[in-house]
């Protein structure tokens, strides 16, 4: 389970910083910076995918109610003119900008540090699994970017975005080659590219 001994040992405001989305046909990127209080930590943080979608509603809740929040995008069309490596580091850069104050260290998920990121930071590996900041983070930014893609899933009926995010399931790929393609599809990414 992860902890807060990366935050500990690192001192001041720590956020954790983690995105969602990266591998989805559609939808754009979702990035989130939280900075807990260490007096208040919610019980049961831990990395969104091992979570159920009831349980991470409860966290996203508790997290809203005593950390400082904050969440960013990365559009479908930032998406394709960067690329999604580049386009989930802009949106990361976003979430960290839009924090109440100015976090001391950074925790990032994954082997990377956005480039522009200015402040001290350090990429963790699975950080979501060992860091209830970056796990909160994961929490916060899966919800959503989840939220998001129900309403996509409104105004564009027939894809399942609601179940599958913009995911490449069964049903949305057969969507694809039987309505088309919506302007919620990322044209760089290969199926989508193939079929145009």
């Amino acid at each position: 389970m992860p902890d807060f001994s990366f935050e500990t040992q690192i001192g001041g405001r720590v956020a954790g910083v983690d995105e969602v989305g990266r591998g989805p046909l559609a939808g754009p990127v979702t990035a989130a910076a939280v900075v807990l209080d260490a007096a208040h930590i919610p019980d049961g943080l831990d990395d969104s995918k091992k979570l159920s979608a009831k349980r991470r509603e409860f966290l996203w809740a508790e997290i809203i109610a005593c950390a400082d929040v904050s969440v960013a995008h990365a559009s479908v069309a930032e998406v394709d003119e960067l690329n999604i490596l580049r386009a989930s580091h802009l949106a990361m850069e976003r979430a960290v900008a839009g924090l109440r104050g100015i976090p001391d260290h950074l925790l990032i998920d994954g082997n990377m540090i956005p480039r522009g990121l200015t402040l001290p930071a350090t990429a963790l590996v699975k950080g979501d699994g060992r860091s209830v900041s970056i796990a909160a983070a994961s929490i916060v930014a899966k919800i959503c970017r989840d939220r998001i893609m129900v309403d996509l899933a409104q105004q564009h009926p027939g894809y399942g975005w609601e179940t599958n995010m913009g995911y490449g399931s069964k049903s949305h790929m057969a969507a694809i080659q039987n309505i088309g393609i919506t302007p919620h599809h990322r044209r760089s990414f290969k199926p989508i590219h193939n079929m145009l």
